[in-house]
């Protein structure tokens, strides 16, 4: 009679190691109040980090508060949040100051990041010609995002587009930057577009 060895005996249990999540970075850019610490706070499993300040009577001579009445805070250095979309990959976000004066921190912020969402509140689109020219010209791949106060756009994306100079290589996409769902799709299309960058860079 053979005696068939227990498989625990002479062997070696072999355990798969679990890899963490690949961190990538993506910075929520825009002007003034429209919506990008309130993005980042919708979507992050972590509580965010958020660097505001009171908006002062100075501050309010400055910054247009007529479309946001009710906003007394401003963010004054970034923001900061993460969300794992999978095993495999979580995003690191990173919130810019909206307003000119706080300009000189963006490359700081910006540095290292694989994309950018550009929010946008078309009853100011004046706000965000600075960051579609920033990322622009930085060459770093970058959707534009219409926030929907209300649940209202007050120009379609064709007038947006036309009114931005942004070019038809660009994602323009509607969201509304209070639901969870609706960030994280926006965040998936800049991460395709950033792909997409990096796919045809490395094939040319």
């Amino acid at each position: 009679m053979v005696s068939v060895p227990s498989p625990t005996h002479g062997a070696h249990s072999v355990t798969a190691v679990e890899q963490p999540p690949l961190p990538v970075k993506l910075v929520v850019a825009g002007g003034f109040g429209v919506g990008k610490t309130t993005a980042v706070g919708a979507i992050s499993e972590i509580r965010p980090l958020t660097t505001e300040a009171a908006i002062t009577e100075v501050a309010a001579g400055v910054d247009d508060l007529s479309h946001t009445p009710g906003k007394t805070t401003t963010t004054v250095a970034m923001d900061f949040g993460c969300i794992t979309i999978d095993p495999t990959l979580k995003l690191y976000l990173f919130g810019t100051p909206g307003q000119d004066r706080f300009g000189f921190m963006w490359d700081d912020v910006v540095e290292g990041a694989l994309g950018a969402l550009v929010i946008v509140d078309t009853r100011r689109l004046d706000d965000c010609y600075a960051a579609v020219d920033y990322f622009e010209h930085k060459g770093i791949p970058f959707a534009v995002a219409v926030n929907a106060f209300d649940g209202e756009v007050h120009h379609n994306l064709d007038e947006v587009r036309w009114a931005l100079d942004v070019s038809d290589h660009v994602p323009l996409i509607v969201f509304d930057a209070r639901t969870t769902g609706s960030v994280r799709d926006a965040l998936l299309v800049v991460l395709e577009v950033a792909l997409s960058r990096a796919e045809g860079t490395a094939g040319g």
